[in-house]
């Protein structure tokens, strides 16, 4: 594996997102900025300013001509990610935007907020399309089905719903993580949801019946991230004990890790005094001294990481040297 920190952020990074053709990555930062990254020679592109508080939330349309961000302050903002110009501001919200998604015809942008509420708005024209209630926490987590015709939302409370975002009517209610849920995501046929959850696990649910399928135990604390592999056979799943972990959907076992700090699997620190994850006696990747994610990413082969000092990591993983069994997986 090969990787590269790239700076440029004067605070936290607090996400990132690959562009859908995976040349750019959008990172949003507690500095009141958004940067885009080039990703094949980890160069910034431009940094959008205007946002007057901490951005929270990043995100790709479907065919890369905007960029969605997310601020504490409420306020939602689509840009041109190849000029770095923004396109409108959408107002309404009365409390911080924790999370922002595109449907996949890119005709519907999804933004949770701390009050509570979701808004979808449509991004040709930024007009308002409806408001999703019923939280009496904070949303932090919003995903749309690969149809389009479910909206996923996680929130404060540990419940994940599901939404009908052509009425903005509650489909079903998910319960069954004990803390925060941090993210949502898809399969790839849309038959299953991951939700990730403070309360160190990551849930499988059938849509169709909203039952649990399974819990995924092994992170020591919080899950931050996941995301399917394009197959559907593999789950990826970043977490605030530092680790990304890949785990098989049919065994629901984990069959590869990254750690910083401790010794998961076959992966080990090696003794020498340098900081590299090895694989038996062959070095596989390098982390530096500092290295504490706080927002994960991934394309393909390429792991994006937000640190909470401002930088962001790419780290470029050859398949050949791990056993994934030559699956990969995109934009946690």
């Amino acid at each position: 594996a090969s990787h590269r920190t790239i700076e440029g952020h004067s605070s936290g990074v607090q996400a990132v997102a690959f562009s859908p053709d995976g040349h750019l990555l959008a990172s949003a930062s507690l500095d009141e900025t958004v940067r885009i990254w080039d990703v094949s020679i980890g160069a910034s592109r431009c940094t959008l300013e205007g946002h007057c508080s901490a951005v929270t939330a990043v995100a790709f349309s479907p065919d890369g001509q905007l960029l969605a961000s997310g601020s504490w302050g409420g306020l939602v903002r689509l840009w041109d990610p190849s000029t770095g110009a923004l396109n409108r501001n959408l107002e309404g919200h009365s409390s911080s935007v924790s999370a922002v998604a595109f449907s996949p015809d890119g005709q519907l942008l999804a933004s949770g907020s701390f009050s509570g509420t979701i808004r979808l708005w449509d991004s040709s024209t930024g007009a308002s399309h409806c408001t999703l209630e019923g939280y009496s926490s904070w949303v932090i987590a919003v995903a749309f089905s690969p149809d389009g015709q479910l909206l996923a939302s996680g929130s404060y409370d540990g419940s994940v719903r599901l939404w009908d975002p052509s009425t903005g009517a509650l489909n079903r209610n998910l319960k069954g993580h004990s803390f925060i849920v941090w993210a949502v995501a898809f399969s790839p046929d849309g038959q299953l949801l991951a939700s990730a959850s403070d309360d160190k696990t990551i849930r499988l649910w059938d849509q169709s019946t909203g039952t649990s399928r399974c819990t995924l135990k092994g992170h020591s604390c919080g899950v931050w991230a996941v995301s399917f592999s394009p197959d559907g056979q593999l789950l990826a799943s970043g977490s605030n004990d530092s680790t990304v972990r890949l785990w098989d959907i049919g065994t629901e076992d984990t069959i590869w890790s990254l750690c910083t700090d401790e010794i998961i699997n076959q992966l080990s620190f090696s003794s020498n005094g340098k900081q590299w994850v090895t694989w038996g006696t062959q070095n596989i990747l390098w982390l530096p001294a500092d290295y504490r994610l706080s927002y994960v990413a991934v394309r393909h082969n390429v792991i994006a990481i937000g640190h909470s000092l401002g930088g962001v990591t790419f780290i470029e993983l050859d398949f050949d040297t791990l056993p994934l069994g030559g699956s990969s997986w995109i934009g946690l």
